[in-house]
């Protein structure tokens, strides 16, 4: 035990420290049921909890960090380069940028989870593709951004409607609360196609959706232009860009959770983007709500065929 009350954490092979462990990094809320606030150490047994279902996520992927060290209420860092001082056992990749390199944390196990949350790193975002081939993905991800807080119900349906799509096309998909506004659909791939192949076919997908329903959804990229509708975002299926990681905490009131559920959970009204928190997201966790559904990447030939068939 140290001056700042730091506490030894076991995890896996190795012992953590976590320093201030009662420091606050995320308020309560009345919507997290006991209105609770969750505290570093709070971060950390999530984590540590959590990491059998969140760590197949993590492994091989480059990360971006996003870091509250004085509490979601102060400053916000968001971190791609791993920092001189991280323990030589904690991965990195070297990935090039415009202009150079970044040398990005990867977090293949509990014990980097830990000392993760210990730098405050509440949020965890991921890119769609691994190391062994950074340009190819294994993931498309399709964020239904809502035009307001209180417009789940044409979330709910929005994801009703590209389900029945992706299904159509051939292709598994997994939704997933972002814990923040809206949801994440997720389609495995087989990682043999680059990111402006999957960006492509990602946004043929979206305006084929949003050209069936115009008057609900929408792939204007710009504000203005959306009025009412509901956003169909695939720009997340970019070259460095990242998707909040399944079963990361948001640095919002409450400690809202990215949580996967399963497609019978959308017919439940009660669903939302800040459904489960800390709390709860564990026992979601333990339903294995994705079984079976990202076991398999797809290729997107046939599904383009089929798309292509659709439009005639």
């Amino acid at each position: 035990m140290s001056g700042d009350g730091a506490r030894t954490v076991r995890a896996g092979r190795r012992t953590v420290q976590v320093h201030r462990p009662d420091k606050v990094l995320v308020p309560g809320s009345p919507e997290s049921g006991d209105g609770k606030d969750c505290t570093k150490g709070d971060l950390v047994d999530y984590y540590r909890a959590v990491a059998p279902f969140l760590l197949p996520h993590l492994r091989g992927r480059p990360l971006m960090l996003e870091r509250h060290p004085d509490g979601v209420d102060g400053p916000r860092f968001m971190q791609k380069n791993t920092p001189e001082h991280y323990p030589e056992w904690i991965t990195r990749v070297e990935l090039a940028k415009e202009g150079g390199t970044v040398r990005h944390t990867v977090c293949d196990d509990t014990a980097t989870l830990v000392y993760l949350a210990d730098q405050a790193a509440v949020t965890l975002h991921r890119w769609l593709s691994r190391t062994g081939a950074v340009d190819r993905p294994d993931r498309m991800v399709f964020d239904l951004d809502p035009a307001g807080d209180d417009d789940f119900a044409r979330v709910r349906e929005a994801a009703g409607l590209l389900g029945e799509l992706l299904e159509a096309l051939g292709l598994p998909a997994a939704p997933m609360t972002t814990g923040s506004r809206g949801l994440h659909v997720v389609v495995p791939l087989n990682g043999r196609h680059d990111f402006d192949e999957v960006r492509g076919f990602a946004r043929e997908v979206a305006d084929t959706l949003a050209a069936a329903h115009p008057d609900r959804l929408t792939t204007a990229a710009r504000k203005k232009d959306r009025g009412d509708r509901l956003y169909l975002d695939v720009q997340r299926n970019g070259y460095a860009q990242t998707a909040v990681a399944p079963f990361t905490v948001r640095a919002r009131p409450g400690a809202p959770v990215a949580t996967p559920f399963s497609w019978d959970q959308l017919d439940d009204p009660a669903l939302h983007a800040r459904r489960w928190t800390v709390a709860d997201a564990v026992e979601q966790a333990r339903t294995d709500p994705w079984k079976g559904l990202l076991s398999r990447g797809r290729a997107l030939g046939p599904a383009r065929r089929r798309l292509d068939a659709l439009r005639g």
